[in-house]
This record gives structure tokens, C-alpha cells and sequence, in this order.
């Protein structure tokens, strides 16, 4: 059951944080360049470039508890217009390590003008306690009417987690999707407003710049 309200938690919250296009000042000074913060708790969380803990290249990405009481979540993120990907189905991954974590999750949300039209935040196979590097994958199927895409990771509760080379690919279809949005969370309008300032594809997706 927590799954289901995880996932449930992590939709009303990470949208809430970013869909007038708002910005968390928290962890704004060390968060990666074209990533930032956001979640129920940001202000918990430290998130920033790892330069010695990474999967390849020179760096990678860092989110981890520094609160006092675990009380929601902290979230790494960026969103990008949906422009290149609309009528496709789409598989993001990224390689993500843990220590000590109660949930490290990567997620993935599409953004219509008023509804969301698909969200996966591993909330059915949460990332726990410490675990080495592996790749993980997110794929929906982007609708005619997506407007923005946003993803991210996340830490809940204590612990922290690496993340590294973050990718998007056009897949077939025998790819199967890992959509976790109920019909009834579907239906639900929310003011969905993208920012026109938001990058035409997802940007330092290795943590390099």
C-alpha cells in the first residue's frame, strides 16, 4: 500500500512545485546546470554534481537527506518540450546507486495543457537500502497533446542516491510501458502552464557541464 500512496503523493507534489513554473531556491547553488529542486521536503535534501561518485565520465549527481525528521521527499529535475517526442513511445533510463535509503526512485511525468497524460515514479519498484550501480528505465507513450515532459529522482525519507547518464530513446511497440497514472487520476485537471522558456530537449543529462 505504500507504493500506491507514494505514487499518488509524488504526482499531487512534484506538479504541484512545477506546474506554474516555479523554481525551489533550495539547493539552486550546487544543483547541476539545467536541473533543480523540488519535492515536498527540498529543503531537506541536499542535491548536487559528485565529482568522485559517478558512473562514468567526470561526474554524476548526489540527493541525500540532511533533514532532521524524514518527512516527504526531495526531487533532482528539469522539464523540456515535448515537441520531438509527441505520438512516440518513449524509454528514459538512467544508472542510480543507493546508501541507505527508504526509496530512491527515478520518475518521469507528461504534462497536457490541463491533465497529466502519463506518469512512472517506480512507485511499484522502489530502489532501497544500499545498492551498487544498475540501470533502471521508465517508458510511456507520449499522446498528440503533450505539451512539456519533466523527470527526475528522487529521494523519500532518509538515505541518498547517485544518479548518472540519463537517456532518452524512441522505442517500439513491444517495448512494454510502465504508466503507473490510473484512469481516475487521468481525469484530473490541474493548471498545467509550461513555462515558454523550457529547453527543447532534456539538457546535462551526464552531469558534465
Amino acid at each position: 500500500m505504500m507504493h500506491k500512496r507514494l505514487s499518488v503523493a509524488c504526482i499531487v507534489l512534484i506538479l504541484s512545485a512545477t506546474a506554474l513554473g516555479s523554481r525551489m531556491s533550495f539547493g539552486a547553488d550546487t544543483a547541476p546546470k539545467g536541473w533543480f529542486a523540488a519535492g515536498s521536503h527540498p529543503q531537506d535534501y541536499e542535491m548536487s554534481v559528485d565529482m568522485a561518485v559517478k558512473h562514468g565520465g567526470k561526474a554524476g549527481a548526489h540527493v541525500k537527506f540532511i533533514g532532521e525528521k524524514a518527512e516527504g521527499f526531495g526531487t533532482l529535475m528539469q522539464e523540456f518540450k515535448a515537441d520531438d517526442y509527441r505520438g512516440k513511445r518513449v524509454r528514459m533510463s538512467a544508472w542510480m546507486k543507493s546508501e541507505n535509503a527508504d526509496s530512491a526512485n527515478l520518475w518521469m511525468r507528461l504534462d497536457g495543457s490541463k491533465r497529466m497524460l502519463g506518469f512512472d515514479n517506480m512507485g511499484n519498484r522502489p530502489v532501497k537500502g544500499t545498492t551498487d550501480w544498475k540501470k533502471y528505465e521508465i517508458t510511456l507513450d507520449v499522446p498528440d497533446d503533450t505539451v512539456d515532459i519533466a523527470f527526475g529522482v528522487f529521494v523519500e525519507g532518509k538515505g541518498e542516491a547517485w544518479v548518472d547518464d540519463f537517456g532518452f530513446e524512441v522505442v517500439d511497440q513491444h517495448v512494454p510501458l510502465t504508466n503507473l497514472l490510473t484512469p481516475e487520476q487521468a481525469k484530473e485537471e490541474h493548471d498545467m502552464a509550461a513555462s515558454p522558456k523550457l529547453p527543447k530537449g532534456p539538457i546535462n543529462l551526464d552531469f558534465e557541464e
